[in-house]
């Protein structure tokens, strides 16, 4: 998607506080992007979040949507010209067919719990709802299928926590960001029989991403990634597969934990962190170790790179044993996260 510079056009919200200056508008194209980034940046602090986003990630996931049109899904709220908050809706439609009209915003602190939060979640459950309505005319979804509202927290967003349970939100599925310090020794378990590891080329990317995705079908919420998906994947400054540790039999993909480095992170908050991330075996080679080999040898890689520690996150009712393994190989709990739902009634 394009994104170019358009005027600005307001919204009117008949349920927003009566506070001074207060106005709520579309999105005005690539003059937000930082205002955008500054909200994320006011929001991490106040709400113990890591990131560290640039500008030039902005743009890129926005050029990259599914879903969502974000001179049409997306609000701002100002107080005299000055940006406060943002939020945006999508949609998507996961393994159970069921509808899932998903929302994120971010605030500045210094504005929370004055009613600016609730007047724009209304209005993107509002929108959200007419989009669902839409998709039902055109015949995406059927009369009986199931739709909610979704959307996430961590256990130190408190006020984001406050506001959902306010509107009738409440938790449906938990997850755990882990970290595995190198203090302690790594064992290094054998390979399974018949694979190996090799370095993915170029043009092998495509039949890495493929088999991710479906090794992840089996996941509770899992939605099918999408072209746009994938050029955002391939577009990741972070996407290096110097670090990845893939396993294959033959010419095909049996597993795979794709690590990466976040450098500006790390710098940061001043920290030597490796993530291993999208750990994943599709269906035939599991049950074979293959996980915890390719696993222990992703964390031996970052150790011998110099890295602290490493990080990942898991459902935790994961049902391929992942929060298993991952605790057998001395991941401990960070931070705990939640999946929040609402029924469209």
């Amino acid at each position: 998607m394009v994104i170019q510079a358009v005027k600005v056009r307001k919204i009117e919200l008949p349920y927003a506080p009566d506070l001074p200056g207060l106005t709520f508008r579309h999105f005005q194209g690539k003059p937000d992007f930082q205002n955008i980034l500054d909200m994320i940046n006011a929001s991490k602090r106040a709400d113990e979040i890591d990131r560290s986003d640039t500008l030039e990630d902005i743009e890129r996931y926005y050029t990259h949507l599914n879903n969502c049109d974000p001179y049409k899904d997306m609000i701002f709220a100002e107080v005299d010209g000055l940006t406060i908050a943002y939020g945006r809706g999508d949609w998507a439609i996961d393994e159970k067919e069921r509808w899932l009209g998903f929302h994120i915003a971010f605030s500045h602190p210094d504005w929370r719990r004055r009613g600016v939060g609730t007047a724009m979640l209304s209005y993107i459950e509002e929108h959200l709802r007419n989009k669902s309505v839409e998709l039902l005319d055109q015949g995406v979804i059927k009369e009986d299928t199931q739709r909610y509202f979704e959307t996430y927290t961590s256990d130190t967003e408190t006020d984001k926590e406050i506001l959902l349970k306010k509107a009738g939100y409440e938790a449906v599925r938990f997850g755990y960001s882990m970290i595995r310090p190198f203090s302690e020794p790594i064992n290094i378990t054998p390979m399974p029989e018949g694979l190996e590891i090799r370095t993915v080329q170029p043009d092998q990317f495509r039949q890495v991403w493929e088999a991710d995705q479906e090794a992840f079908r089996d996941h509770w919420g899992y939605i099918e990634g999408t072209e746009v998906d994938y050029q955002r994947w391939l577009k990741d400054p972070l996407m290096d597969p110097d670090f990845w540790r893939v396993a294959w039999d033959g010419d095909q993909v049996a597993g795979m934990v794709l690590n990466f480095l976040n450098e500006k992170e790390n710098e940061e908050y001043n920290r030597l962190r490796g993530w291993t991330e999208d750990i994943s075996v599709r269906r035939p080679w599991r049950r074979r170790g293959l996980a915890r080999a390719l696993l222990t040898r992703s964390l031996q890689m970052f150790k011998d790179m110099g890295m602290d520690h490493a990080a990942l996150g898991v459902d935790t009712e994961n049902t391929t044993g992942a929060l298993n393994l991952y605790e057998s190989v001395g991941f401990v709990v960070e931070k705990r996260h939640a999946t929040y739902w609402k029924e469209l009634k």
